[in-house]
């Protein structure tokens, strides 16, 4: 599986975080999420911006497709 890409954030003076894709807004955290998501982020960043915006794989695509009700997608 390949790593996610294009995602950028920005930490604003009131204590909100904006992230982005693409340079389009993914979700805005404020308060303690902000707080949470700017320790976790120093670790490997395009992985908790994907993970904390829901723009990632979950590994069950392949299942889903093959599923009667996806049937003729």
């Amino acid at each position: 599986m390949s790593s996610p890409q294009g995602f950028d954030y920005s930490a604003q003076r009131d204590g909100t975080v904006l992230i982005t894709h693409d340079g389009r807004r993914a979700t805005v955290l404020r308060g303690d999420r902000a707080e949470q998501f700017l320790e976790e982020v120093e670790y490997d960043p395009q992985q908790v911006m994907a993970r904390w915006t829901g723009n990632y794989k979950r590994g069950n695509e392949r299942v889903a497709k093959r599923h009667p009700r996806n049937a003729g997608r």
